[in-house]
């Protein structure tokens, strides 16, 4: 018997011993001892060593040592007989693992070849969201009309459908954009009817689909919806959401990325960001998050120098940019206080007051914040900034507020 033999089955001995022992072994103790035998008898304890990687990953919360146990869960994954309960499951679950820790230490390119696999075995929102970020839009919106079927609503979340409508119409597919985006509209108001779904979150999405809609042309379609989104908020600051909900500033914080997209640079694969339309927490990777989030310091050197400068519509554009950075990270804090945001919103109108000659910018300042007031329940303050944008865009009597 050779020695590297003999030293193998008294590593699979000493194993066994471990995990037959009197006392509880670690996860760290387990997970070596799986390593051991799963090259021994990988039919019962590949599994067992795919559940300890995947715990220990879990556990540490460590990027760079994500990617290595990601990638030894989905070696041993690929390892698994046909007998293995639900196998590709977990191979797509230790994907899914493995290309965000790819992501979190800045290897992309990897990242993106764990998310093309995935997309082959039916999991292709996470390729569709690499692709937007890297401005390839037209390619994501390609990947999302594959996938979802026109008309199946309920098997189709509203966030998948936002971001289909996102990436359409950043591919210059307007009309096929607010097709789907109506779908959104037209779902929430059916649900909200049968008090299934917020007001608060239809208003956002009225909001969006008015914006969309005057981008295209189709004034008249706009107003209709402002008008619709005004009685809802009316009805908000006479009696409050009819049914509690929780949790959904969300939706408010996403749409309102969204609108700013146009302000931002244009994304490629070697300069990426944000796939904006894209739930943050859940969606966007971690690296663009906190290259998003990093830029917030020089976004507000940029600021203090417009004020110095004098620049009134520079200074405007930069301030939207920075407050929609800080809304995202508002969001991803979930320290979520009306006072530490506000002060952003209220600026924004201060300085589209002060731009006389452009009330574009002020009905936009004004419905920046009243979408954040009716994220903070401030339905009557909410009601009253949107009545006053709403005139300024020749709809409504104004109302106006400082």
């Amino acid at each position: 018997m050779g020695n590297a033999e003999k030293f193998s089955q008294d590593a699979v001995l000493r194993a066994r011993v471990l995990l037959l022992g009197s006392e509880q072994p670690s996860l760290r103790e387990r997970l070596d001892a799986y390593r051991v035998l799963a090259t021994a008898s990988p039919r019962a304890y590949l599994p067992k060593l795919f559940d300890a990687l995947v715990e220990r990953a879990n556990e540490l919360r460590d990027p760079d040592l994500d990617v290595v146990l990601y990638g030894e869960a989905v070696d041993a994954a690929r390892r698994f007989g046909a007998d293995v309960p639900d196998g590709e499951e977990r191979l797509n679950r230790a994907l899914h693992g493995y290309q965000h820790a790819l992501f979190a230490v800045g290897r992309r390119a990897e990242g993106l070849a764990v998310c093309e696999e995935l997309a082959e075995a039916g999991r292709y929102s996470r390729l569709a969201v690499v692709l937007a970020e890297e401005g390839r839009h037209g390619e994501a919106a390609e990947l999302y009309g594959r996938h979802i079927v026109p008309g199946a609503g309920d098997d189709v979340s509203e966030w998948t459908l936002i971001e289909w409508a996102a990436e359409l119409d950043a591919a210059g597919r307007h009309e096929e954009a607010l097709e789907v985006f109506a779908r959104v509209v037209d779902d929430h108001r059916h649900r909200a009817a049968e008090d299934r779904g917020p007001l608060a979150s239809l208003v956002w999405k009225l909001e969006q689909y008015a914006r969309m809609l005057r981008a295209a042309g189709r004034r008249a379609e706009e107003a209709a919806a402002r008008r619709e989104a005004l009685a809802l908020l009316a009805r908000l600051a006479e009696g409050g959401e009819p049914v509690s909900w929780s949790n959904i500033q969300a939706w408010w914080v996403t749409l309102l990325s969204l609108s700013g997209r146009s302000a931002e640079p244009a994304a490629t694969p070697e300069a990426p960001l944000p796939a904006f339309g894209v739930h943050l927490v859940h969606g966007w990777s971690p690296d663009i998050r906190e290259e998003h989030f990093a830029s917030i310091p020089a976004l507000e050197r940029q600021t203090d120098a417009l004020r110095e400068s004098g620049d009134l519509p520079g200074l405007i554009v930069a301030q939207r940019r920075l407050t929609v950075r800080r809304a995202l990270l508002w969001e991803a804090s979930g320290r979520r206080t009306e006072e530490s945001l506000r002060p952003s919103f209220d600026e924004g109108v201060a300085l589209a007051r002060r731009l006389t000659t452009d009330p574009a910018a002020l009905a936009r300042a004004l419905t920046d914040r009243s979408m954040f007031l009716l994220a903070v329940k401030r339905y009557e303050e909410a009601h009253a900034d949107f009545a006053e944008a709403t005139a300024l865009q020749g709809d409504a009597p104004i109302v106006t507020r400082t």
